[in-house]
């Protein structure tokens, strides 16, 4: 009878450790931040060729909820950012429902919902900028909301791909100030706060100073947080991927940055119309910012799981985690 109250005793510590991996969910789930990403990319256009107010109604176009206007001019681009908000709307629908059901973690299945409410959100934002005229505050914000919306897609692709389900136990840290999970949450509030300058700038809210000042200290403190994790971790995989690709992603977006001041001025000079040259580069500029506030956001987040400042006991205490088929 020992032995057997034994059996079942380590039947169920296996058990709590294990948690299943679904590959058609995780895949779902990349899919929809890839999507998300191209929707960021369509509302940068829509910004770009100064579209918004192309379609003046809402939440009708031209006064039908469903016949698609002629897609000409500034038309193309609004209309064509709603009909593709609209299917992600649907895809997060499909998205945080099947978090219900297939998710066994609690805080998971209420990440899928934020996501919905976050996505509801974000509709009646694009609505009030054309009810109100494209107010600069307004618009920022819902700017600042899709750029969220895409960390939290992302996060969820993170947190249902097989490598988060059968991480390693956490690693000690003792010594560093601040601690690597706390630098590495303030890059990501730093570039997050960066991102609404930029969106403010855009639609005419601010000047152009403020930005460039938080892209000097987001560089310094991205550059920090690499240097850190580089020193320090260089043979974990899953802080040293994010770091390497945050240090390629800033010399990019800074030269993206660069071109798109560049292609302004010149604009400013002969003002019809945005060229070419500044749509490409602001859109692109959008874009990588969104990706480097998404890789910030995955590093914060595996450095929270996998390093304990100051807890070398917890760390002996903590059990690792294995993966299994659904």
């Amino acid at each position: 009878m020992a032995l057997r109250k034994l059996w079942v005793q380590q039947e169920l510590v296996l058990t709590s450790r294990t948690i299943p991996y679904n590959q058609a969910h995780h895949r779902f789930a990349v899919f929809l931040a890839s999507m998300t990403l191209l929707l960021i990319v369509l509302g940068a256009m829509v910004t770009s060729k100064d579209a918004g107010l192309s379609v003046p109604d809402w939440p009708t176009s031209f006064g039908s909820l469903y016949k698609i206007p002629p897609m000409v001019g500034g038309v193309k681009y609004e209309h064509g950012h709603r009909m593709f908000a609209e299917f992600i709307g649907l895809l997060i629908i499909v998205m945080a429902v099947w978090t219900q059901r297939a998710e066994q973690r609690q805080w998971m299945k209420a990440l899928g919902w934020i996501a919905l409410g976050a996505v509801i959100g974000q509709g009646v934002l694009g609505g009030l900028t054309v009810l109100f005229g494209l107010p600069w505050y307004i618009s920022t914000a819902h700017a600042t909301l899709a750029q969220t919306i895409f960390c939290v897609v992302t996060a969820m692709a993170l947190f249902t791909s097989k490598s988060w389900l059968q991480d390693a136990e956490p690693i000690a840290e003792d010594g560093l100030t601040p601690s690597t999970p706390a630098l590495t949450a303030l890059a990501a509030a730093c570039v997050w706060v960066q991102l609404i300058l930029g969106a403010a700038f855009r639609h005419t809210g601010i000047r152009l100073l403020p930005h460039i000042i938080g892209a000097c200290v987001v560089t310094a403190v991205l550059c920090w947080t690499v240097v850190r994790v580089l020193t320090h971790y260089n043979g974990v995989a899953q802080l040293r991927r994010p770091a390497e690709l945050i240090l390629g992603l800033l010399v990019v977006q800074l030269g993206l940055g660069f071109a798109a001041y560049v292609s302004r001025l010149i604009w400013m000079l002969n003002p019809p119309q945005p060229t070419v040259w500044i749509v490409l580069s602001t859109v692109a500029h959008v874009a990588g910012g969104a990706i480097v506030l998404a890789t910030t956001v995955v590093l914060a987040i595996q450095t929270r799981r996998m390093i304990r400042a100051g807890g070398q006991e917890r760390v002996r205490t903590t059990p690792s985690r294995k993966a299994v088929a659904a």
